[in-house]
């Protein structure tokens, strides 16, 4: 059984019509297809890429982790 769910905000690029795509997986491959109008074609879905590490994405425990204390001898 193929489970259709409409793609909220998508608009048909033959008829130009809004909410009216739905969204399909048959096998290994992705479809939109339009209601309305019968327009249909396969999504092309690209992999995950993963994020670059910056300061903002990285956690607590990394940050303190990284960093290096330097301990030197008392002046006396």
């Amino acid at each position: 059984m193929v489970v259709k769910r409409f793609i909220a905000g998508a608009v048909c690029p033959k008829c130009g019509l809004m909410d009216k795509i739905v969204n399909y997986q048959d096998d290994t491959k992705n479809y939109r297809e339009c209601v309305s109008c019968g327009y249909k074609d396969e999504i092309l879905i690209k992999p995950v890429q993963r994020e670059l590490e910056t300061r903002v994405n990285t956690t607590e425990e990394e940050k303190k982790a990284a960093v290096q204390v330097l301990n030197f001898p008392p002046k006396t």
